[in-house]
């Protein structure tokens, strides 16, 4: 539509408080995941796939449930997927084997698809110009996350942990009445015949949407993976008890969800492609700082040695944390800028491919950790992780963006003839 809708901001809070509802659905085990771990004294590799299982689910689904919302009302698919995801949340106080918690963890782990069809739902409602604007804010829901880092707790102090389970069901069985009783339905366009629904065959043959689906592997996958991760490592690298641990990764995952608005302004105003380049450079500084591990040098010297002890203290690492939740929170945000200038018709359908790669991130990356703890002994292999795969991320913009230029070159030099100035 080339018109930002009169009630799209109620579209937008709406959508983006049920996006919040199901995201902290969909992280419930990164608070869990501790006591969980504990109990079953499950091994760093263990406690990944734990992480990974729920996000797993939600991820994969999000390609053909996205390209189902290009077809279908999302508003409607959004409502029976709430209402799907209640009895798995009702069924974990009887969960106790590490199998059953794997497979309840899949089932709930389907509120993921929230973020395709939310949107989906939100693109109709605006007006090009203000799409980097309106995403961001719908991505704010990544807060809800911090609804789990609060709220759980709060349950576990005051009935056990076996409430949490059956309250997380109530809260998303209000939240989907809300959404069915306050949301308006999708508004519809007379701007032209409908585009031809994308097929799964078409996704996978556009390297354009291969690159930001990487792009958003690292910009979201990392984010999912860090919050899921950040409690553990806390805990190992600072000796810090369970409540520190949560209070300073909700911190992170705050401070890079709100910013999410403010990344789509940005990508309105400069472009998501710079964004996106600016985003890159940021986080590849902070994690070399941060991949370095823990290190005692000893100089021999001609009278004596002298010791020094490399590492990064707790409040430098917060501190590269936030500056990389920051980046990242923009990134996320103008990824989809870009996508809605290339795909505006098709937003369910790449946005849920380029989401579903994301999800990846997040359930890959968990594993990723905990198999390069266990083989290497250090805490800090998570962002040896993280750095080899922005390093990737980075050498395909680069190429794809030489590539771009050439084109463009190509296509300048054939509307002149092949005729070029000197001085090109």
């Amino acid at each position: 539509m080339q018109a930002t809708h009169p009630q799209a901001g109620r579209a937008l809070l709406l959508a983006t408080l049920a996006f919040a509802g199901c995201f902290s659905v969909w992280t419930l085990y990164a608070v869990m995941g501790l006591d969980i771990q504990q109990q079953l004294a499950l091994s760093a590799t263990e406690y990944g796939i734990l992480l990974a299982a729920p996000i797993f689910s939600g991820a994969l689904l999000r390609i053909p449930l996205g390209i189902l919302a290009d077809r279908y009302p999302a508003r409607n698919l959004w409502l029976l997927l709430m209402l799907s995801c209640i009895p798995a949340l009702a069924l974990l106080p009887w969960v106790e084997s590490y199998i059953s918690y794997l497979v309840t963890g899949l089932w709930f782990g389907l509120s993921g698809v929230s973020f395709t069809f939310g949107i989906r739902y939100v693109t109709d409602w605006f007006a090009s110009r203000q799409q980097g604007l309106a995403m961001g804010l719908f991505g704010v829901g990544n807060a809800g996350v911090a609804i789990t880092f609060v709220l759980v707790p709060v349950i576990v102090n005051f009935w056990g942990w076996q409430w949490v389970g059956p309250v997380y069901a109530l809260g998303l069985a209000l939240m989907l009445v809300l959404f069915w009783l306050l949301s308006p339905p999708a508004p519809t366009t007379s701007s032209g015949p409908a585009a031809a629904v994308m097929t799964l065959r078409q996704l996978l043959g556009d390297a354009r949407v291969w690159r930001f689906s990487l792009y958003y592997y690292f910009v979201f996958g990392g984010f999912l993976a860090l919050l899921l991760w950040l409690p553990q490592y806390y805990i190992q690298a600072y000796q810090m008890n369970a409540q520190q641990a949560m209070a300073f990764t909700l911190f992170f995952v705050a401070t890079s969800s709100m910013v999410r608005a403010l990344g789509g302004w940005f990508a309105d105003r400069y472009g998501g492609r710079a964004v996106n380049w600016s985003v890159f450079w940021v986080c590849l500084v902070c994690l070399f700082f941060l991949s370095y591990p823990p290190t005692t040098l000893v100089i021999h010297g001609l009278e004596k040695d002298v010791t020094l002890e490399i590492a990064v203290n707790v409040w430098w690492f917060t501190l590269l944390i936030f500056i990389i939740g920051v980046a990242q929170g923009f990134g996320r945000a103008s990824v989809y800028k870009v996508i809605h200038d290339y795909y505006p018709q098709h937003m369910g359908a790449v946005g849920g491919f380029v989401a579903a790669i994301g999800g990846l991130g997040g359930c890959t990356l968990p594993v990723l950790f905990g198999l390069a703890q266990d083989a290497l002994g250090i805490v800090t292999g998570c962002f040896m992780i993280l750095y080899g795969v922005l390093a990737l991320c980075m050498i395909t913009m680069f190429f794809a963006n030489q590539a771009a230029q050439y084109q463009q070159r190509l296509t300048d030099a054939r509307s002149n003839n092949f005729l070029l100035d000197e001085d090109e």
